[in-house]
């Protein structure tokens, strides 16, 4: 079995392109940006893994869940990897949408107290920076990789893809790298902390 620190879940893929606007698809994003992280990782010492690295469903490797949704095979594809690959964190990475044009900003969420919690802190004040927003990460509760995987585990919203200065951030590959520099730096200062 493989092992690494973190696991990088780019979230959706494939057939599920996640939240859109102005033709952009949120999984192109998860997926650019989840790239640049995993380098940025690996360079830095920190031994990640990803959990796709093309455009494509994670529910099509999935045979062994009986379910006729794709979306929950999907999600347990992802769930079931936690535990094949070892890892110590979870960084599950999407893009938020509204209806609302004018919300902005990074949010991670988390699995409750705990080293969740702290990890979600570090990656939250580092993406806080990087934005120049002044967010608090939030418990997700009602996710279903963050009730159901082991190690702590966050999810983070890069910003919002229907809003239109963070969709242009988010589709730049300069951009892309700061956002991913920004969840590496998170990730260092939790190491750090929790040494």
């Amino acid at each position: 079995m493989p092992s690494a620190i973190v696991l990088i879940d780019a979230g959706h893929g494939g057939i599920d392109g996640g939240a859109t606007a102005d033709s952009v698809l949120e999984k192109d994003i998860n997926l650019a940006i989840a790239q640049k992280l995993y380098l940025l990782l690996n360079s830095q010492g920190i031994p990640a893994v990803l959990n796709r690295t093309g455009d494509y469903a994670l529910s099509d490797d999935n045979r062994w869940h009986i379910s006729g949704s794709r979306h929950r095979r999907d999600l347990s594809q992802r769930r079931q990897l936690t535990e094949e690959i070892e890892t110590q964190l979870l960084v599950s990475l999407h893009v938020n949408w509204t209806k609302n044009r004018t919300k902005s900003g990074p949010l991670v969420l988390h699995q409750g107290s705990g080293e969740s919690a702290l990890l979600a802190f570090c990656i939250q004040d580092t993406l806080n920076r990087q934005q120049q927003t002044s967010f608090l990460p939030r418990e997700g509760k009602p996710f279903y990789l963050l009730r159901r995987v082991d190690q702590p585990a966050v999810i983070v919203e890069m910003g919002f893809i229907s809003n239109e200065s963070d969709r242009a951030m988010l589709t730049d590959p300069r951009q892309q790298l700061r956002v991913a520099a920004a969840i590496a730096s998170g990730i260092r200062q939790y190491k750090w902390v929790t040494r």
